[in-house]
């Protein structure tokens, strides 16, 4: 069994002093990966990037306080890479992978971008890049006998189900046509499956981010941006999926949830 485990932190700082430590030392998942972890390796408490049990791959933003991933492992790798070949989002903490026993863990970040803005342009950009990678990434894996689970915030809700208030976000970065289109070639044309869907695909949800703002968590008001997508062979491997959603709004420390998917060996 491999349990591959994927949260959004936002700011891995802070996610330590709330709660992240704890979780990190109860979890079963032989893999973690992380995303938005906003630091270089001096700035976090011992015990966060050295945790006893797991060798971590830190790969943090050029541009300071921004993005940041990382992938944490039981075993050690045989490789690490960051980034993928698109020159702008080389030193981005967009993107970072590892190679395990038969499969490789990729921890992925994709910009949130904000319709009428740069960053919607930045959105795009990776888009237009990230595409072709997965494409080729996935011939490359399985022509190699090995497989490949993208993990992590795509920062897009693909369909209406993944969209709890999807009526009133339909003209809102995360749920652009275009950006919905996008995920639909991912899923089709790059031959990928997002996992979590494919074990619960009659429900809404479940829900990965609430806003802080209100009583959207209380309400699970949500959106489902944070997703496992693997190689078929992979995917076909999964025997369940769960989002640990925190108990009460006071015991979250993040925005996000962990998703957490079960492995069957080959």
């Amino acid at each position: 069994m491999l349990i591959v485990s994927t949260v959004n932190v936002n700011g891995l700082r802070a996610a330590a002093r709330k709660g992240f430590r704890a979780w990190l030392a109860a979890t079963e998942a032989d893999v973690v990966c992380l995303q938005e972890t906003r630091c270089e390796p001096g700035q976090v408490e011992a015990g966060v990037l050295d945790a006893p049990g797991w060798h971590v791959l830190l790969a943090p933003a050029a541009a300071k306080g921004r993005a940041g991933v990382a992938v944490y492992t039981r075993a050690e790798p045989s490789a690490r890479r960051i980034g993928f070949d698109a020159a702008e989002f080389t030193d981005a903490g967009r993107y970072a992978e590892v190679d395990l026993d038969g499969v490789t863990v990729a921890s992925l970040y994709l910009p949130s971008g904000e319709v009428g803005t740069e960053r919607q342009a930045e959105k795009e950009r990776f888009l237009d890049a990230f595409l072709p990678y997965l494409v080729r990434r996935r011939a490359e894996v399985e022509a190699a006998g090995r497989e490949l689970v993208v993990c992590g915030d795509w920062n897009i809700a693909h369909t209406e189900a993944d969209l709890r208030n999807w009526r009133a976000n339909t003209k809102k970065s995360g749920f652009l046509p275009m950006e919905r289109a996008w995920m639909g070639r991912v899923l089709g044309e790059a031959g990928y499956v997002d996992v979590v869907r494919s074990l619960l695909p009659d429900r809404d949800g479940p829900y990965t981010w609430w806003s802080y703002r209100g009583r959207a968590f209380d309400n699970d008001t949500g959106w489902r941006i944070d997703y496992q997508v693997a190689t078929p062979g992979l995917a076909a491997r999964a025997k369940n999926a769960r989002v640990e959603r925190a108990p009460a709004h006071d015991q979250r420390w993040s925005d996000h949830a962990p998703v957490t998917v079960e492995y069957g060996t080959r």
